[in-house]
C-alpha cells in the first residue's frame, strides 16, 4: 500500500476556533493535530540537548573502560575528532528540522524524502531504530549513575565488596526517580533549564578544584602523548579505535532536542540552535575537562583498579586526599548524571508517543495519547521506563551483555540518521523545501560525514573492545541489532503492514483549514 502525503484543499472562511498559529499551521500542513504545550524557550531546548548528551560528564563515566583503551591520548586526540563527526551529524540534523520541525523526527523525514513506494517501510525501520536507542541510552545512563552511587558508598566502607545486586537497585532507583522528574509536563523547561546551569556550575567547580588541590601533576608528555593500551589488543590503532566508543558516548543522542519540536515556538530555528550549540559546549567542556583530570592523576594503577568501580572517584580521591571532598565532586557528576537521565526519559517518551501516533508500534492507541492535566505522553512514557527497568536485570545476569547495549544506544540512532540523510542526496538537496538553517554546499560535507562515521561506527564499535575473546568479554551488539531487527520484521509482517500510516489523516477538516492561512 503506497502512502498518501497530505493533499489540502482551501476553503473561504474557517471558523475561529480552527484558526491556527504559524507553528500549528505548519504542525497541519504535514497532516497532524497540535497536542502538546508549546512551553520550551530556547535555552530549555539547550538545556535539554546538552543535559542528555553532556559531553564532560560521558567523559568522567567513559573512564571506566575507556582509559584502559588509549588513555590521555584517546580522550585528548579522540574528542578532537568526535567534535568533527558531531559537527557534521549536528548540521545534517539541523537542516533537516528546519525543513520538516515534527516531533517524529527521522521517520517523519523518511517519509517526506523517500520514494512512495518505499515510503511506509523505511519510515517505519527509521522509527524503531531511534526508538530503541533511546531506550538502551537510557539504560546506559543509569547503569552509570547507579554505579557511581554504589562507588561512593563503597569509599566510605572499604571491606564493602560491591555485587551485581548493588548496582541494580541504584539502577532501579534512578530510573524510578527520573519518571517522577518526568511526570509534569509544564515543570519540564524549567527542569531542563536548571540542568543545564548545574552540569556546567559543577564543570567549572571540578575543573578548578581539581587540578588546584592535586598534590601533584603529570607532565605535557604524558597528557598530550602517552598511550596506554591494556586491550590485549596487538594493534595500538584497533586498540584506539575500539577505545574510542567511550568518549563516543559524549556526542550520542544528537537528535534529542527534534522529538520536542511540537513543544517549541518556531522549532525550525530553535530546534538546530539546540543542537549545534549542545556539540559545540561539549566540545569545549569535554576537551578541557579530560586535560585537567589527566593533569591531575596521580597513580594511574589505582585509579584502573579501584575497589570502587568509579575512576573519576579514585581520581578525585587522589586529588583532595579525602573521602569527603571526593564525594562531595561526585555528587555533582551524580547530579549531572541524573539530569542526563532526565532527558533521555523526556527523549525516549517523545519519540514512543510521536510513533505510536503514526501506528508503528503495538498497542499505539493507548500509547499515543497525552494526559490533558500533566500535558506529557504519560503512557508512553511510563512503557519506556518499564522496560528501562527490565533492561537493568541484564546486569544481574551479565555485566557484558548490558554493557554492549552502550554500542547500540549510540549506533541505532547513527543509523536513524543515516537513512534520511542517503534519501535526501537520493532525491536531490535542492529539490525539498529548505528551512532557515540551510548550509548549501558545506551542508553536503556535513552529510557525507555523517554517512561516513556512521558506517564507520557500525563495523568498529562491534569489534570485541578485549583480547582474547570469550563468552564473558564479547561485545554481544550485534546479537541486540539481531533482537531488533527480529523485532521489526514480525511486527511488520503481523500488523504494521497494514496498520502503519504517517499524520495523513489525523486532522482531516484541521488541515484543509491550515491553507487558508498561508
Amino acid at each position: 500500500m503506497d502512502m498518501q502525503k497530505p493533499k489540502l484543499e482551501s476553503v473561504n472562511e474557517p471558523p475561529p476556533e480552527l484558526m491556527l498559529d504559524n507553528d500549528e499551521h505548519r504542525l497541519a500542513e504535514m497532516g497532524y493535530r497540535q497536542e502538546m504545550s508549546r512551553n520550551f524557550s530556547v535555552w530549555s531546548v539547550l538545556g535539554l540537548g546538552f543535559s542528555l548528551t553532556n559531553s564532560w560528564w560521558a567523559v568522567s563515566a567513559a573512564m571506566v573502560t575507556g582509559i584502559n583503551s588509549g588513555g590521555p591520548v584517546l580522550f585528548v586526540y579522540g574528542i578532537i575528532g568526535l567534535f568533527i563527526a558531531g559537527m557534521g551529524i549536528a548540521i545534517s540534523l539541523s537542516e533537516l528540522v528546519s525543513a520538516y520541525p515534527n516531533a517524529a523526527g527521522q521517520h517523519f523525514w523518511v517519509s517526506q524524502l523517500a520514494p512512495e513506494r518505499s515510503a511506509r517501510f523505511l519510515s517505519y525501520l527509521t522509527g524503531w531504530f531511534v526508538w530503541a536507542g533511546s531506550i538502551f541510552a537510557s539504560a546506559s545512563v543509569a547503569l552509570s549513575v547507579g554505579s557511581a552511587c554504589v562507588g561512593c558508598y563503597q569509599l566510605t566502607h572499604p571491606d564493602l565488596v560491591i555485587e551485581a545486586w548493588h548496582v541494580f537497585v541504584a539502577y532501579q532507583l534512578v530510573n524510578l526517580f527520573a519518571f517522577i522528574f518526568n511526570c509534569y509536563g509544564r515543570m519540564l523547561p524549567v527542569v531542563t533549564t536548571v540542568t543545564l546551569y548545574t552540569t556546567l556550575i559543577s564543570f567549572v567547580v571540578i575543573l578548578i578544584t581539581v587540578p588546584a588541590r592535586a598534590p601533584s601533576h603529570t607532565d605535557a608528555k604524558f597528557v598530550f602523548a602517552t598511550f596506554i593500551n591494556n586491550t590485549g589488543w596487538s594493534s595500538s590503532g584497533i586498540a584506539f579505535i575500539v577505545g574510542l566508543i567511550n568518549p563516543n558516548w559524549g556526542f550520542s543522542c544528537l537528535d534529542t532536542v527534534v522529538h520536542i519540536a511540537e513543544e517549541v515556538h518556531r522549532p525550525e530555528r530553535l530546534i538546530p540552535i539546540g543542537i549545534i550549540g549542545t556539540v559545540v559546549i561539549g566540545f569545549v567542556t569535554s576537551f578541557t575537562f579530560s586535560i585537567s583530570m589527566m593533569y591531575s592523576l596521580n597513580n594511574f594503577d589505582d585509579i584502573v583498579n579501584t575497589s570502587t568501580g568509579v575512576p573519576i572517584l579514585e581520581l578525585f580521591f587522589q586529588a583532595l586526599q579525602t573521602k569527603a571532598g571526593a564525594i562531595a565532586l561526585e555528587a555533582l557528576v551524580i547530579a549531572t548524571g541524573i539530569g542526563c537521565q532526565i532527558a533521555c526519559h523526556t527523549w525516549q517518551s517523545r519519540l514512543c508517543w510521536s510513533f505510536a501516533r503514526d501506528k508503528g508500534i503495538p498497542f499505539h492507541g493507548y500509547l499515543s495519547k497525552v494526559h490533558p492535566t500533566l500535558e506529557i505522553p504519560i503512557r508512553a512514557h511510563a512503557v519506556c521506563c518499564a522496560i528501562v527497568a527490565l533492561l537493568g536485570c541484564l546486569y544481574l545476569g551479565s555485566y557484558t551483555a548490558i554493557a554492549s547495549i552502550i554500542s547500540a544506544c549510540i549506533v541505532l540512532p547513527y543509523v536513524s540518521y543515516c537513512i534520511p540523510v542517503t534519501l535526501l542526496l537520493y532525491k536531490g538537496r535542492d529539490n525539498i523545501r529548505h528551512g532557515p538553517f540551510w548550509l548549501g554546499k558545506l551542508g553536503l560535507v556535513a552529510n557525507i560525514v555523517l554517512l561516513c562515521f556512521t558506517t564507520f561506527a557500525i563495523v568498529m564499535y562491534s569489534l570485541p573492545t578485549v583480547m582474547p575473546v570469550k563468552a564473558d568479554n564479547m561485545n554481544y551488539v550485534s546479537a541486540v541489532y539481531g533482537i531488533i531487527i527480529l523485532i521489526i520484521i514480525v511486527d511488520w509482517s503481523m500488523r504494521a503492514r497494514r496498520q502503519f500510516r504517517l499524520g495523513t489523516d489525523e486532522i482531516d477538516g484541521l488541515a484543509v483549514m491550515a491553507t487558508k492561512l498561508q
